[in-house]
């Protein structure tokens, strides 16, 4: 017996240790993000659910709120859309008496390939995925058997079109890689019953909980994103409860990485990383991620051309600016009810990971340095007329095509230990005034992917570096130059 409390009294500090945080924001906010998600940089978001079998809504609207703007006849979003035009689309294409959830037999998903979609995410260059486990409808794309539960039909990818477990094969298949999973998970449904008749507790406790331990306990994912936390508190989410366990208890609780929409007034206050939508020019002390589509949805909208998708330059920009801001950039891709992730969006991920493969030094594994940017001469306050849903394309106006009397971004800067990079969104001519950096006797500056040193001398306020003119063959990539000074301060 003594020997058995003598053991006890030994494990005592491990148990302790194991069940540290408490259900409190003070506790839960000292837990810090892991390290592996601020090394990260670029993450990839898929939004594909019974959304995606309609595809569609106007220009500048999110298409994964397709059942919310049929139902409520009202849309929101930017060019001021017609309250009913989701409507009146599904009024026309399908009827009256189509019901929103007979799209579950739609979604079959016949051409989903996880293992080609796991290969283009990896060439990417991406670190990461988050996938939506469940949207705002409620489908889930794994066997819960909450969600047929609930909704009195098969509600999610096993039980209804696909016949299959959608999560876990793409959860398979991003396990045989380098790249981490998360998922995307809606804390409220618009129409779930529970929820809709507002018995909140029952939806909370027999539903909501139930579900994420579930996509926990069974997938151990590497990232939890809720979202659709705005309508209520975070006490009635259970959010600092579920947490505790999340940190404590879980399988995951040493590697999970989890975002700040816990509830109402919560994001940008607490949780893990902050998060930002549709936003350009956001700097935080804390890590955080602006998330985005290619286009102006996160769902595949059919009504999208190609002149509403950035360009791969305003996108490696956005990154750019981004991680120089101390921030991830999770850039979304909406698939097709098929499984087909549309080519211009495949494009846009290989045009990316060519950049980075030759770049990749400077953004992976980097912190902010002590400077931003750099800018040119000029008014630093250029602001997009649009209000709503910011374009990534503002970006070239910030670095290749500024408007008349203002300045533009010369220069990115990132560090990793007493490395600086300076990425130029254009190749310099001649010579390079790089402002800030302080040299040692040390000291090597080299644009990556050109395997000479360049020379330089040390002036005031910095270095100035000589580039050499380069050919076609010998300029290493397109879009942006990075300078990597060595043994610098």
């Amino acid at each position: 017996m003594r020997s058995l409390k003598c053991l006890l009294w030994l494990l005592l500090p491990f148990t302790a240790m194991a069940q540290q945080y408490k259900p409190t924001w003070e506790s839960l906010d000292s837990r810090p993000v892991p390290a592996w998600f601020e090394n990260a940089k670029f993450g990839i978001f898929i939004h594909w659910g019974v959304y995606s079998v309609p595809a569609w809504a106007p220009k500048g609207v999110y298409s994964e709120w397709y059942q919310y703007w049929l139902q409520s006849k009202q849309v929101h979003g930017n060019n001021n859309p017609k309250p009913t035009a989701v409507y009146d689309h599904h009024a026309k294409v399908y009827g009256d008496d189509f019901s929103y959830y007979k799209f579950a037999d739609l979604f079959k998903a016949e051409d989903f390939d996880p293992d080609a979609w796991a290969k283009l995410f990896e060439k990417s260059g991406a670190k990461y995925i988050v996938l939506t486990s469940k949207h705002h409808d409620g489908f889930a794309l794994w066997p819960s058997k909450e969600a047929t539960k609930a909704f009195g039909t098969p509600w999610n990818a096993v039980d209804a079109g696909a016949k299959r477990d959608l999560l876990g094969d793409l959860t398979a298949a991003v396990r045989k890689t380098p790249v981490k999973m998360g998922f995307y998970y809606s804390l409220y449904e618009w129409y779930n019953p529970l929820y809709k008749n507002k018995q909140y507790k029952a939806y909370v406790n027999d539903h909501m909980i139930p579900q994420l331990k579930d996509l926990v306990n069974r997938y151990e994912p590497d990232i939890i994103w809720p979202d659709g936390e705005w309508e209520q508190s975070d006490t009635l989410w259970q959010s600092r409860e579920f947490l505790t366990w999340l940190y404590n208890e879980s399988p995951v609780k040493d590697k999970i990485a989890v975002n700040d929409r816990w509830g109402k007034g919560i994001r940008k206050k607490h949780g893990g990383y902050y998060t930002t939508e549709y936003e350009v020019g956001a700097k935080f002390a804390r890590p955080w991620e602006e998330c985005r589509g290619m286009g102006f949805s996160f769902g595949y909208n059919r009504n999208e051309d190609v002149e509403d998708y950035n360009s791969a330059q305003s996108l490696i920009y956005l990154l750019l600016d981004i991680v120089s801001s101390g921030g991830n950039l999770l850039l979304d891709i909406g698939p097709d009810a098929q499984g087909k992730i549309p080519p211009i969006m495949q494009e846009r991920l290989l045009q990316i990971g060519k950049w980075l493969d030759v770049n990749g030094e400077a953004i992976y594994n980097t912190r902010a340095w002590k400077t931003h940017v750099q800018w040119s001469e000029g008014r630093q306050d250029w602001k997009p007329a649009n209000k709503g849903m910011v374009s990534g394309e503002v970006m070239l106006k910030q670095t290749v095509n500024p408007d008349p009397g203002y300045a533009r971004k010369e220069l990115f800067f990132t560090v990793n230990g007493d490395n600086v990079y300076a990425i130029a969104p254009v190749l310099p001519e001649g010579r390079l005034l790089i402002k800030g950096v302080q040299p040692s006797a040390g000291t090597k500056v080299r644009l990556l992917g050109y395997d000479k040193d360049l020379s330089f001398k040390k002036v005031t306020g910095g270095i100035e570096v000589s580039v050499p003119r380069l050919s076609v063959k010998e300029t290493p990539c397109e879009h942006a130059f990075t300078f990597k000074i060595t043994k610098a301060s």
